[in-house]
């Protein structure tokens, strides 16, 4: 249920609605808007009932959340999510950039690879330690070695690092390099891992899985913030259908249907989506056109060579080329590009 609290309604009020939420038993919610304030309430809806909010005198309105995901819905939350990594802001306005390689392979490589994307407008690093492969003779990143590789080029940098995390044990280890998680398809809904990772505050991009519908996207979601984790940006990586063009079917079509049932951030992933270097970039400029809150996308220093997903990573001039593209869409469409 929310409670909607009229204008004006001292904080003192609302604690002691609060309060009263979590004394009878049910999660409290402190959801405060640009122009109301509103309180949530989990459990058992007879329970509420029983507190007869409905007659208090700041008290406007008493409602149920329709939607199975509470807490992710816009009903809970009309107001646009804003998430920041490091200085870039993703949301209610701002378009940001994650790009980098598909892996670490070396300091030198991921250092080249994430320069070359700065230089082009990019506000965070993405590259992976651990990496979730098909066959277990591929590469599968360095581990450890790799995260404070990453850790170190961010710094040199200035740039905030976001990387996978894999498996809840290497958990502690993944949250002390990065300052954001990355959530894999294959993870979406290993939710011994998302109920750990709702115990972090660290941002969390949550990828959607190859298979999964929205709703399962929405509700994997919906398990990091009932942790206490609000800082959560959903990610469209493409789908996996009859077609073998293309590595995967980038939905460009979740993107404004997510973002009409959900205040947090949709950022969309090229990369995987196509799997083809020469569609990432008329797929990116789609994505902002179409409402996303920023791109994740894969460049590498000489993908001719790298160790994984070479064959839809940008060279850097290409990425230049998209970012240089990019500008005057999102300027279109109302956003600014975050840098």
């Amino acid at each position: 249920m929310i409670i909607v609290l009229k204008p004006g309604t001292p904080p003192h009020v609302t604690q002691e609605l609060l309060d009263r939420i979590a004394e009878s038993g049910l999660k409290p919610l402190h959801l405060p808007g640009a122009e109301r304030v509103v309180l949530g309430a989990l459990g058992d809806e007879r329970v509420l009932a029983d507190l007869q909010l409905d007659g208090h005198p700041m008290v406007e309105s008493v409602k149920p959340i329709l939607a199975p995901y509470k807490l992710v819905s816009r009903e809970a939350q009309p107001e646009d999510s804003v998430v920041r990594i490091g200085n870039a802001a993703i949301g209610g306005g701002a378009f940001a950039v994650i790009a980098g390689p598909c892996a670490v392979e070396s300091y030198e490589q991921t250092l080249a690879s994430a320069r070359a994307a700065k230089d082009a407008g990019a506000s965070a690093i993405r590259a992976g330690a651990f990496k979730p492969r098909t066959s277990p003779y591929d590469f599968r990143g360095h581990g450890a070695e790799a995260l404070q590789i990453l850790r170190s080029v961010g710094d040199e940098l200035g740039l905030p690092v976001v990387t996978e995390v894999m498996d809840a044990s290497d958990l502690d280890l993944v949250v002390e390099k990065a300052d954001a998680l990355q959530v894999g398809a294959r993870n979406m809904q290993n939710f011994t891992l998302l109920r750990a990772i709702g115990q972090t505050r660290k941002p969390v991009l949550l990828k959607r899985g190859m298979s999964a519908k929205i709703d399962e996207l929405l509700l994997a979601a919906e398990y990091l913030l009932a942790g206490g984790n609000r800082e959560v940006v959903l990610v469209e990586r493409g789908i996996r259908t009859f077609e073998t063009a293309m590595r995967n079917t980038l939905d460009l079509n979740a993107v404004p249907y997510i973002k009409q049932r959900t205040h947090l951030p949709v950022v969309v992933d090229p990369s995987h989506g196509t799997g083809i270097r020469d569609l990432v970039t008329p797929m990116a400029l789609a994505a902002a056109a179409c409402g996303a809150d920023g791109l994740l996308i894969e460049v590498h220093e000489n993908p001719a060579v790298a160790l994984s997903d070479g064959a839809q990573s940008l060279y850097p001039d290409q990425f230049a080329q998209l970012m240089a593209q990019l500008r005057p869409v999102v300027s279109a469409v109302g956003r600014q590009l975050a840098c």
